[in-house]
């Protein structure tokens, strides 16, 4: 059957020509000025900029914050480190999980290392001696409950005399993490993750003959448990606009908007079916959306079959059938829109946390899983 062209335009597009990801810098700055505010004056601040700064612009968001005077970078890998250091930044930076087969580019492009085991503190230093440095500055990552990475509180001996009458090293920081620093039911443990860190800190103190740097604090750490600041403290997701928490959430903006734009209309009848294996099929008379962004560009199958909305002219519109590689179609049919309206999929008012529970995850989940072919577009 023929059916109606949507090429016939009566008003001017609200147009943004492609799928991009708008990252706004005010925002960014808005947020780290409010977890600022909750610390001690003294408390440093280590910004986690790792997986390309939680799916937005490592570079950018790094240039931002040093020009902010932040005291710390954390990433998760040596090469995320590297790209940092080639874009110019100075800020000492912190390699989360770093790899034997990476020290040595480590050290030559002066980033910092985590030792978090017996091995790799055993193979840094063996590094750091064939290349005769002398204290270079490490952070000791001990584990308090998290059972991912760290040394144990019994290992504080082994590493105070692996560390004995050597010069390779400088111990600038002690750390762990918190297992569930924003869940109110587990507060207790995370108080006995917190207790332990202080012994552990307390014993290391002694055995060096001088305190490093304690930092234990997550963005809902520092929320939640102000009175563990200690000398830094570390935020990932807050900065981005999240705070694990509706409550926080509210305090904060988010710094990455995901928009696409209407690529084509489609009038369906009943009965008929959209996308791949016919997942959806219409129940009456329909108008569709095709939108240029699909799974390859992070957003997952899970967001299909009308589990999840987008925006359009500020109205919900559902993602309809399977989600494709490169498309998703959404059902507008009681949306006033036009082929090349703006459509947006989270940000702003649209929160990115309720787009990604909808699909049963979460937003760090979403945000890092935004491909990197999406155009990325700064705004200061």
């Amino acid at each position: 059957m023929l059916k109606k062209s949507f090429l016939k335009r009566k008003r001017p597009m609200n147009r943004i020509g492609e799928t991009t990801l708008e990252i706004d810098l005010s925002a960014l700055e808005h947020n780290f000025d409010h977890f600022k505010s909750r610390l001690d004056p003294q408390t440093k601040f280590l910004a986690v900029v790792k997986a390309f700064a939680y799916g937005s612009d490592m570079m950018s968001i790094a240039k931002k914050l040093e020009a902010l005077n932040v005291d710390y970078f954390a990433v998760a890998y040596v090469k995320e480190g590297v790209l940092l250091r080639d874009a110019g930044i100075e800020t000492p930076i912190l390699v989360l999980h770093p790899q034997v087969t990476n020290f040595s580019e480590l050290i030559d492009r002066n980033l910092e290392p985590s030792l978090y085991s017996r091995r790799i503190l055993r193979e840094f230093l063996n590094v750091t001696k064939e290349k005769t440095r002398h204290r270079y500055p490490v952070h000791l990552k001990f584990n308090t409950g998290l059972n991912r990475l760290g040394f144990w509180e019994n290992d504080v001996d082994h590493v105070s005399k692996a560390l004995e009458g050597r010069d390779e090293l400088e111990i600038v920081s002690v750390f762990s993490h918190l297992a569930a620093s924003e869940d109110e039911n587990e507060r207790a443990f995370s108080l006995q993750q917190i207790d332990t860190f202080k012994k552990i800190s307390t014993a290391l103190t002694q055995k060096l003959g001088h305190r490093p740097v304690r930092h234990i604090l997550n963005t809902s750490g520092i929320v939640n448990y102000p009175e563990a600041q200690f000398e830094m403290v570390r935020s990932g997701i807050g900065l981005y606009g999240y705070g694990n928490h509706h409550v926080i959430d509210e305090t904060l903006k988010p710094v990455a908007t995901l928009k696409t734009v209407i690529s084509q209309m489609h009038k369906i009848e009943p009965e008929e079916s959209v996308g791949y294996n016919r997942a959806f099929k219409s129940d009456g008379y329909r108008v569709t959306a095709t939108l240029p962004i699909g799974h390859a560009d992070g957003i997952g199958r899970r967001y299909g079959q009308g589990k999840t909305h987008v925006f359009v002219k500020g109205e919900k519109a559902l993602i309809i059938g399977n989600v494709c590689m490169d498309m998703i179609m959404i059902d507008v049919t009681d949306i006033d829109c036009e082929e090349g309206d703006e459509v947006i999929i989270f940000g702003g008012k649209h929160s990115a946390e309720e787009f990604a529970a909808s699909a049963n995850t979460i937003s760090y989940e979403i945000l890092t899983a935004i491909s990197q072919r999406v155009k990325r577009l700064i705004i200061p």
